[in-house]
This record gives structure tokens, sequence and C-alpha cells, in this order.
């Protein structure tokens, strides 16, 4: 009773990566999680360095279908399954997604909205959907997408704001 209040309170006043560390997700540097969805088992997730998560993305260590298993063959009422998943350097991975056991994300890799990854996701890539496929490499990526850059990442929320009410033209 006490160990679920402590969870419980841990998991409202800590930030995403305390929380993080607290359950046992192990991840490197310069990592921003904006979600604290790591499942049951939080220990099988590692996490490189410079990754970040949108909201809402949910990491899960274990395959909760066996239940069915588990009602048809009593043999097989105690079984679980289980596997890791384990995220390379610089990584996004965006809101609304879903992560799943035995994934693998190579280093670069952009993860786009909603998607549900499985299995192993290469290097230098972008991948998206239900379930995600690679899209493009993140060199087409930049070439396709350089001539719409900002260069507003430092600027204050103020300058920010004036810049891009310049640009699309608001009152």
């Amino acid at each position: 009773m006490i160990k679920r209040f402590l969870n419980s309170f841990y998991y409202r006043v800590l930030s995403p990566n305390k929380y993080a560390k607290r359950v046992g997700v192990k991840y490197g540097e310069n990592c921003v999680f904006r979600t604290k969805y790591f499942g049951s088992e939080p220990y099988l997730i590692e996490v490189g360095d410079r990754v970040a998560t949108s909201s809402n993305v949910h990491f899960v260590t274990h395959d909760g279908s066996l239940s069915v298993i588990r009602g048809l063959f009593k043999e097989y009422r105690n079984i679980d399954l289980f596997d890791k998943i384990i995220i390379g350097n610089n990584v996004f991975i965006g809101i609304n997604s879903t992560i799943l056991p035995g994934t693998k994300i190579g280093d670069n890799v952009i993860v786009g909205a909603g998607s549900i990854v499985k299995g192993e996701l290469k290097a230098n890539s972008i991948y998206a959907g239900c379930p995600a496929k690679f899209i493009l490499s993140i060199e087409d990526y930049l070439k396709k997408n350089e001539a719409k850059f900002d260069f507003t990442h430092d600027m204050s929320p103020m300058d920010k704001k004036l810049f891009l009410s310049k640009k699309f033209n608001i009152q």
C-alpha cells in the first residue's frame, strides 16, 4: 500500500526525466522525456544520448496478449513474454507513438507522430506509420526541407512570435 502511494506520488511530482531515472530507465546525456509511460518493466529500456520524446509516448516491454494463451492452456497459466527496448543516440520520437517490446532504434532517427514501432529501425532514417515504415533518409529530409528552415530555436518566445507573425502576415 505504501509503495503504491509512493509510486503514485513520484509519478505526479517528478519531472519525466527524474521519474524515468527513479523507475530504472537507463538513459544517456541531454535526453528530454515528455512522457512518463515507461511500462511495467522500465528497467528493460536503454536510451542513448540526445534522445527526445514528445508527449504521450508509450514504451511497452511486455506482451499483454498472453492473457488469452493463459486462459486457453492450463500449462501456460504462469507465462510472460518480455523484451528490451534499445534506443540509440540523437533520436526523436513523435507524439502518441508506441514503442513495442524488442524494438531497437538506431542513431539519428526520427519517429513520426502516432507511430507503432516494432523491430529494428536503421540509423540515419525517418520512420512513421502504423506499423512504422521507412519514409526517407535524414539526408533526403534535410534536402527536402532546408529551404523552409527558420533559425528561431534560440529566440525568446516574444522574438519568435514577432518573427512568425511577420513571416505568416499575422496582425
